[in-house]
């Protein structure tokens, strides 16, 4: 017995090379969904965003602006190419300003990216948690942040990495649940309380 083919469905998924994609590949194929990424040769589909993410994203996002030194830039959800075979797509970053190329530019390399954020969602909590610190590690990004809700209320905390570069890992430098404030990697004060995020 052999199965129907299934007819009026237009859509056809991509087969992946024997080897897995590569970032030239992530550019370059054609009909991607917005905010695909590329991890250890294989293409991750994002799926919708809960209310949560967008807004932490843009709190973030405007947080750092209001206090970013001329020479870096606050750029979010965008591709960050670590190797080859890995080219995933934090959801905000800080880059050297002479990285920015212009306005067509689709990409930023790990040596230029000071700081990667991930905002954790239910369909990325593995990745978030695991795979992307220790590959932004490796690639020697000196600041990870992890955000997360956490509690009955379900308010923002932010967990501050910084790479400990002999071990080429992340050590944990502080928790962050109503003010972020640190010094790395320039001197960050964010609201980032229940009631910021509801302002938005």
């Amino acid at each position: 017995m052999t199965a129907e083919p299934i007819t009026g469905h237009s859509s056809r998924w991509p087969v992946p090379p024997q080897d897995g994609y590569t970032v030239d590949d992530l550019f370059t194929l054609p009909d991607l969904p917005p905010h695909t990424e590329l991890l250890d040769g294989s293409l991750i589909f994002v799926s919708p965003q809960r209310i949560f993410h967008s807004l932490m994203i843009d709190l973030l996002t405007s947080g750092l602006r209001g206090s970013v030194p001329r020479e870096l830039k606050v750029v979010r959800e965008m591709t960050v190419v670590l190797d080859r075979r890995n080219g995933p797509e934090p959801d905000v970053s800080v880059v050297r300003a002479e990285s920015v190329t212009g306005r067509e530019q689709t990409r930023f390399e790990a040596a230029d990216v000071l700081l990667a954020v991930e905002v954790v969602s239910p369909d990325s909590e593995a990745r978030d948690r695991d795979a992307k610190p220790q590959k932004y590690a490796a690639a020697g990004i000196p600041n990870f942040w992890l955000v997360e809700m956490a509690g009955s209320d379900k308010h923002p905390v932010v967990r501050v990495y910084e790479l400990d570069p002999v071990n080429k890992t992340y050590a944990l430098t502080g928790i962050h649940h109503d003010r972020l404030k640190t010094g790395v990697p320039f001197p960050v004060d964010v609201d980032i309380s229940p009631e910021a995020l509801d302002a938005l």
